[in-house]
């Protein structure tokens, strides 16, 4: 388990804003959508903001959380996806 405070700072269930940083490509998206589909299923919009250079994409995603682990397992899985370099 992470050392965080998320139980201390939040009230459970709440909406969070993820950012997920990574290479830009087309499936970008796609792929963060699908690892929040398969632990949180809902209707995500994603908002895609390039790099000043255009050589990364910030993907901006709220899910809907349910705890500290929930969080903690979401960040590990979205840090998975090969194309990423950092989830916020």
């Amino acid at each position: 388990m992470m050392k965080t405070k998320f139980n201390e700072l939040l009230e459970f269930p709440t909406v969070l804003n993820f950012k997920v940083m990574g290479v830009a490509c087309d499936e970008l998206p796609d792929l963060v959508v699908a690892v929040l589909q398969k632990d949180t299923p809902g209707d995500y919009v994603t908002s895609i903001k390039p790099s000043s250079k255009g050589n990364y994409h910030s993907v901006a995603v709220k899910v809907r959380v349910t705890s500290q682990e929930h969080i903690e397992k979401l960040y590990k899985e979205l840090s998975a996806i090969e194309e990423v370099r950092y989830v916020l």
